[in-house]
């Protein structure tokens, strides 16, 4: 097999690409691979996977969208008010790596559609619990993680495997800009539902409809069979012959491999681990701001004498709307931004992805100290440097996942996307929207209680946010020194 490859012809330097679509396999001359486009199929099966991926982050960001009208409900601290998100991601990262697993061997399409109608049916289910069992909502809320998980760990695999050459990184890029559009609408939907039947339960019976819809769609748009398919898979059915078959057999060789060894060739991957570790600290910063920043400033206006405090039953909800406008105008910006800067800049350097990511956390990180100093004294500049801090934040959502498509071998992708994700939410915003509440909780038990000391106690706790977004840089700056040594191996 070593002689083979050596033999293979190698592209010229002005076709090499280093994004997702670099993995591919070099042919070698008994292979005849015409470079053909996707098939007109494959569009309406990506269109369906954005949909779907636009309701998923709407029900993750129902939550932050009411969370006064919740913590007044159930009469919650903000430490118990930050675990409610916690046990979502934890739920939602310990089933991702299972469902890895079975995205890689199992049946796609089975597991996607199962996946949309448990989280809707849960999602129903949980408007209509009382008070009294605030329990039941938490357990609702790790049930819905589990069920997102299915989908979010399977869908980029597909549309990896639907679209090659430049189209995977715009495909990618278009599903991505759903995960802010959906966060936003999120936070819209919430606060709307609240505002016009002065009931934030119904918040949670939109998008299970929506959930029905989109499994309606998948059923008849998304193909039976969306497995991988291999580059050397791929070189077979176009040349419609198994010689190949006979000539490579290191391609059968890697097919039969664990999912333990798979796991261990992924550690070994030093642009894997520290890509992963870098969209660790962005999940960090984006679970703490879409949990929190509502209701922080909600209470910067109270202390500013902008909004009274809160004491009706339905309370005022403008900030979640206006959050969750910035979230999907800076999100959808960032994430194009941020994928013409990587084809731009891949021209000239071959590090370009990383390096990107590194600079926008740490424009981001400034970005978000800044707000955190003004929200007292100036609450439109808040919004301003909240929204530029969102924007640099996204910019790296379609590029952390380009990088783990072309450092990793294909066959072994889904599994290394459940592992990201895993760690990422895990280490990220898992813990840190209940790492915020308890810091601010431990700051107002040492202070009289006070609308000042409120919004003090948050303010503190969210400039570790700051100092996590530098640290997400650094990683992804360490991801630039071994891009290029992995992305080759991969390809090989």
């Amino acid at each position: 097999a070593r002689e083979n490859r050596g033999l293979q012809s190698q592209p010229p330097p002005e076709e090499q690409n280093y994004g997702a679509t670099a993995a591919r396999m070099r042919q070698g001359p008994f292979v005849p691979v015409s470079r053909n486009g996707p098939a007109k199929r494959d569009y309406p099966t990506a269109a369906v996977l954005c949909y779907a991926n636009l309701i998923n982050f709407m029900d993750w960001f129902i939550v932050p969208g009411t969370l006064i009208d919740i913590q007044k409900y159930f009469e919650l601290s903000d430490g118990d008010t930050g675990l409610l998100q916690t046990v979502f991601i934890l739920c939602y990262m310990l089933a991702a790596p299972i469902f890895g697993y079975l995205g890689d061997r199992y049946n796609r399409k089975i597991i996607l559609g199962a996946g949309i109608f448990f989280w809707s049916v849960v999602t129903l289910g949980s408007s209509f619990i009382s008070e009294s069992y605030y329990w039941i909502f938490f357990l609702s809320r790790g049930l819905v993680g589990i069920g997102t998980a299915s989908y979010s760990t399977i869908a980029p695999a597909i549309i990896a495997d639907l679209f090659e050459e430049g189209k995977r990184t715009t495909m990618l890029s278009i599903f991505y800009i759903f995960i802010p559009v959906g966060s936003g609408l999120g936070y819209v939907l919430a606060a709307g539902m609240a505002d016009v039947t002065g009931d934030w339960h119904w918040a949670f019976r939109i998008t299970p409809c929506m959930g029905g819809l989109a499994l309606v769609l998948l059923i008849l748009l998304v193909p039976h069979r969306t497995q991988r398919r291999t580059a050397a898979h791929r070189a077979l059915s176009i040349s419609g012959t198994i010689r190949v078959a006979a000539e490579r057999p290191d391609v059968h060789r890697t097919a039969k491999a664990t999912w333990c060894q798979d796991v261990i060739a992924l550690a070994k991957n030093r642009s894997f681990v520290w890509s992963s570790l870098g969209l660790t600290a962005m999940a960090f910063v984006t679970g703490a701001l879409g949990m929190w920043v509502p209701l922080f400033l909600y209470r910067a206006q109270v202390v500013q004498g902008i909004v009274p405090p809160c004491l009706q039953e339905s309370c005022n909800s403008s900030n979640s709307i206006i959050f969750g406008v910035i979230t999907i105008g800076t999100g959808i910006l960032g994430v194009v931004a941020g994928a013409e800067a990587a084809r731009r800049l891949r021209k000239i350097n071959n590090k370009a992805d990383p390096l990107i990511c590194a600079t926008s956390m740490c424009i981001s990180a400034l970005c978000l100290y800044i707000a955190l100093m003004v929200a007292q004294t100036n609450i439109l500049s808040t919004f301003i440097f909240i929204a530029f801090g969102e924007l640099f934040l996204s910019v790296n959502w379609a590029v952390v996942t380009d990088i783990l498509l072309y450092v990793v071998t294909p066959r072994q992708q889904s599994t290394a996307i459940a592992l990201q994700i895993l760690v990422s939410h895990l280490l990220g915003d898992a813990g840190s929207p209940y790492l915020i509440g308890i810091i601010s909780n431990a700051i107002q038990a040492k202070n009289a209680h006070s609308f000042q000391w409120n919004f003090w106690s948050m303010q503190y706790s969210f400039i570790v946010c700051a100092f996590v977004g530098v640290f997400g840089g650094g990683f992804f700056l360490l991801t630039s020194f071994y891009v290029e040594e992995d992305r080759k191996e991969a390809e090989q």
